[in-house]
């Protein structure tokens, strides 16, 4: 059965300020569990984190596409077409299924149909992104992409048409709009939230992002402005060291005070798209073995109320993720949200912080000071 996602569109009183309401639904590794499928699936869908983040490859994987969980609705076309999109700051195309897919994901998905829109132009451009269990392939058109009322005119994106394999079969999202740099889009293709900024369509060149936490609603993501009622314990600004991904530079990560990981330094990219914490696999080690949890990263939940603070040491602050979020309950069974991920780089390793941490704060994305703003929550 399809999964849509029937979602308000708010938006804010004043000023070029819109706000995408995002759903969290039951992820594709809960429903599969119910239905006794997902260790069978696993071993017919390996997938490696790691591609998302080489350097120089056009590459998009859907990595944790398992456990992705956030989506929200935007439309494209005249009259307006709906797909419900993951806002990924880990990539920066935007890409939805098309009528000239006809591969099984493609025909359980909303599919964009241009036939149908008046302010569609095609190109004879190609697009090809890379994931990790295989490939999508397309071309690029332009089209009006409404995001929350927010109309961005000629908004290249990708029509898919090849999505291989069948894990998106699964997933109850249709398609991926990227909020990274465009130095990273494939294809030299103009983010969507660039194109916001150049239009003048919003107010401020910085949009940000709240995860609610278990089932709560409320989840948002807001172009154009900051929401006070999210800062109240004040915002701390951290410079980007690279403008690729929203890359930042982490001095260490501490468990009741003594390091246990980045003890000389690494690189941190803040990812909506990816829900777990993707950890340096020797990093990662040391994590399960000083929790207490095994190699697979099960854990007793009776234990889990005497587990310390995480804390990430950055730009001379301590961020804390409580086990509250870095342990993740399903059915009566506990595992640490990490996952092992080796990405070397110039700058040392690289660790992945994902919706496991950004559910503990309000995340303000800055393109016009290239910083990130953390708010506890």
């Amino acid at each position: 059965m399809k999964l849509l996602l029937l979602l308000a569109l708010v938006g804010l009183a004043q000023g070029f300020q819109t706000r995408v309401p995002l759903k969290r639904m039951k992820s594709l590794r809960q429903r599969l569990q119910e239905q006794g499928l997902l260790e069978s699936y696993l071993e017919q869908h390996p997938y490696n984190l790691a591609a998302k983040y080489f350097p120089g490859i056009a590459v998009e994987p859907l990595e944790n596409y398992m456990d992705d969980e956030y989506f929200g609705t935007i439309s494209i076309g005249t009259p307006p077409q709906e797909f419900t999109v993951v806002f990924d700051t880990g990539s920066s195309n935007l890409w939805v299924p098309s009528v000239f897919c006809s591969s099984p994901a493609c025909r359980n998905h909303n599919r964009f149909n241009p036939a149908e829109s008046s302010t569609f132009l095609s190109t004879n451009d190609t697009l090809f992104i890379a994931y990790g269990t295989g490939s999508m392939t397309g071309v690029l058109g332009y089209d009006t992409v409404n995001v929350a009322g927010i109309n961005v005119r000629n908004q290249i994106f990708g029509l898919a048409e090849t999505e291989p394999g069948d894990f998106f079969y699964y997933t109850p999202f249709d398609g991926i709009l990227g909020l990274a740099f465009p130095s990273i889009a494939s294809s030299g293709a103009t983010p969507v939230f660039d194109n916001m900024m150049m239009e003048n369509l919003v107010d401020r060149s910085l949009f940000s992002v709240y995860l609610s936490r278990d089932t709560q609603g409320g989840s948002f993501v807001l172009f154009g402005a900051i929401d006070p009622y999210y800062t109240t314990q004040g915002i701390s600004w951290i410079p980007l060291s690279a403008e690729t991904y929203w890359q930042i530079t982490m001095e260490s990560v501490s468990i009741t005070g003594a390091p246990v990981a980045c003890s000389s330094g690494c690189q941190a990219i803040v990812d909506t798209g990816t829900t777990l914490l993707a950890v340096p696999v020797q990093a990662l080690q040391t994590l399960l073995s000083r929790l207490g949890a095994s190699s697979s990263g099960e854990i007793s939940c009776e234990a889990v109320r005497n587990l310390p603070d995480l804390i990430f040491h950055i730009h001379g602050r301590e961020f804390p993720v409580p086990p509250r979020a870095y342990v993740l309950r399903s059915d009566g069974y506990c595992t640490l949200g990490f996952q092992g991920m080796d990405v070397p780089t110039e700058e040392g390793e690289l660790w992945i912080l994902g919706d496991v941490f950004i559910r503990e704060y309000y995340v303000i994305f800055d393109r016009e000071n290239n910083k990130v703003g953390l708010s506890r929550l």
